[in-house]
């Protein structure tokens, strides 16, 4: 067994290595936080709006959650970090007591707020709710995340398109590491681990730039960032390889954004510890579901008279109780409750993958183990 503490002033937060798996090099331990301990390689739900869209945190566990995700912009915008903090902070708030992690809210000041403009103070922006004129620095992103209370929090960071020039992709990258410093200078709460984000899009030469500048900084945790944005698959795990190579052995790894098995488990092969996404509750209320005989989209015809388990493999609430006739019924009508239905199991199913991996690491047959889960779905595309 190899420990180590990550940073010395933060409390309750380190990393276990336990077994790095003999075909891959994937890694297996155990991530202690002070809402308990979880263990790695795992899925983390996201909880946009501090909840996972129809599940509770009762179910939540129950199917097998650890870390789950809430949105800072999202958060930022309604109900405002002041009512979270009186509230006691998100695990109160939301009544969920295991490790929970928040983004910067960089991503959607990015992707969803309009007319942005970007300078080296942050971003100026506006609200994609009313058109509020709103600012983001890092320095008020730490804020922001240190009211609402997270485990884990990220520093904010300048989300680079893909494909982007050389020197567009250079320039971000430096002001996102200028942007690491300040939220790391502005970073008070001994209680929360904060991740320095890697970003350099796929030029090797600025992701070692990136990663080896936010390691000096000494981050306690480190995320993989700029990947799942429109990119080939190859060109994906390329960037993963990238920074990974510059990242220390003994702190966690989280790979941002990705959700499908084919980059779950090509990201797990590649040294990687934590994912989210939403992509597997966002699949379930269009009735895609995973399973581990391949895709199923429930509101296919021939379900109509199925009365067998969605997945007989699976051990979830949702497999154990009803029949695929049933689940089309509930989703050809719209019911709310087969969308719980199919979002329980659609976790359930990559919370159970996880499972198998981390046992698949401590007996070395962690490559065996991925071309066996690729291929139920006929080709390696993974959803």
């Amino acid at each position: 067994m190899i420990m180590f503490k990550i940073v010395e002033h933060m409390k309750d937060f380190y990393l276990e290595i336990l077994h790095i798996d003999k075909q891959t090099g994937a890694r297996y331990g155990i991530l202690h936080t002070p809402h308990g301990n979880v263990e790695v390689p795992m899925f983390m739900p996201v909880g946009t709006l501090a909840t996972v869209k129809t599940l509770s945190p009762e179910e939540l566990k129950q199917i097998g959650s650890g870390v789950i995700l809430a949105n800072t912009y999202h958060l930022f915008v309604r109900p405002g970090p002041d009512v979270v903090q009186k509230a006691g902070g998100l695990h109160k708030f939301m009544n969920y007591d295991g490790p929970i992690l928040t983004d910067s809210g960089g991503f959607q000041v990015f992707s969803l707020a309009e007319k942005r403009k970007i300078t080296d103070e942050g971003v100026h922006f506006k609200s994609h709710l009313n058109g509020d004129k709103l600012f983001f620095s890092p320095e008020s992103a730490i804020e922001i995340q240190e009211k609402l209370g997270a485990d884990i929090i990220m520093s904010f960071d300048e989300c680079i398109p893909w494909p982007a020039s050389y020197e567009y992709v250079k320039k971000s990258t430096e002001r996102t590491l200028r942007w690491a410093r300040r939220g790391l200078g502005a970073h008070k709460r001994e209680d929360q681990a904060l991740f320095g984000i890697v970003q350099g899009g796929d030029y090797p030469d600025l992701r070692k730039m990136c990663a080896e500048a936010l390691v000096e900084m000494n981050f306690p945790g480190y995320s993989i960032g700029g990947t799942s944005i429109g990119e080939p698959k190859d060109k994906c795990f390329e960037m993963i390889e990238y920074a990974v190579k510059y990242l220390p052995e003994d702190k966690p790894r989280y790979l941002m954004g990705v959700g499908s098995i084919d980059y779950l488990l090509g990201g797990i092969a590649r040294g990687i510890d934590m994912f989210d996404c939403v992509l597997p509750t966002r699949l379930a209320r269009h009735g895609a579901l995973m399973t581990s005989q391949g895709r199923v989209n429930i509101k296919n015809e021939k379900y109509k008279e199925d009365f067998t388990p969605l997945d007989p493999k699976c051990d979830c609430y949702c497999c154990k109780n009803y029949t695929k006739a049933y689940l089309r019924h509930l989703y050809v009508c719209d019911e709310t409750f087969g969308k719980r239905l199919l979002s329980i199991h659609n976790l359930r199913f990559l919370i159970h993958m996880m499972e198998g991996a981390r046992q698949a690491i401590k007996e070395d047959r962690f490559g065996d183990f991925m071309k066996a889960n690729l291929a139920a779905f006929g080709d390696d595309r993974g959803f």
